[in-house]
């Protein structure tokens, strides 16, 4: 059950007001900064990268638990992942990609793809803010030309292109 879901059985009308951050993000209503997108999920920067190329998978729907994923659409993600990884070990030439699915931030699923050399990469409490979108824009053109060079569908036109 969708976050929306579960919150329109307390509040009737709150499906049409309670969409995700992530949501209004693949909705167009609030900036993102994207490098692929099919009609099931998208990938964006994280605007508060732990690492620079740290990037989002989330599906289109609204689903707040990856253990509540259909299995094709499960299947689905972690293959986009590993095709965002693969063209992100590239663009910033790291040892490893890390896959992290923690899910507190935000009530929407969304797999965290992130270069690292160390498990020090990983400490979420390193992350960033206020990152200049300039920055964002930089590193997912890094990772677009990579996608490109893979000749992989969805790639997004150019950052922010939906």
């Amino acid at each position: 059950m969708t976050y929306a879901e579960r919150t329109s059985l307390a509040i009737p009308y709150a499906v049409s007001v309670a969409s995700t951050l992530f949501t209004k993000i693949i909705d167009g209503e609030i900036p993102g900064t994207f490098v692929y997108r099919d009609e099931h999920c998208v990938a964006f920067m994280t605007i508060s990268p732990i690492t620079s190329g740290h990037s989002l998978v989330v599906p289109v729907k609204e689903i707040d638990q990856w253990t509540e994923l259909p299995q094709s659409l499960n299947e689905h993600l972690f293959k986009i992942a590993q095709i965002i990884g693969d063209a992100t070990k590239r663009a910033f030439n790291c040892e490893r990609i890390a896959l992290v699915i923690a899910g507190y931030e935000i009530p929407h699923c969304h797999l965290h793809v992130i270069p690292s050399d160390s498990m020090a990469d990983l400490e979420f409490a390193n992350a960033r803010t206020n990152v200049d979108r300039k920055e964002l824009e930089q590193a997912a053109d890094r990772i677009i030309v990579e996608l490109r060079r893979a000749d992989i569908a969805g790639v997004v036109a150019s950052p922010g292109a939906v």
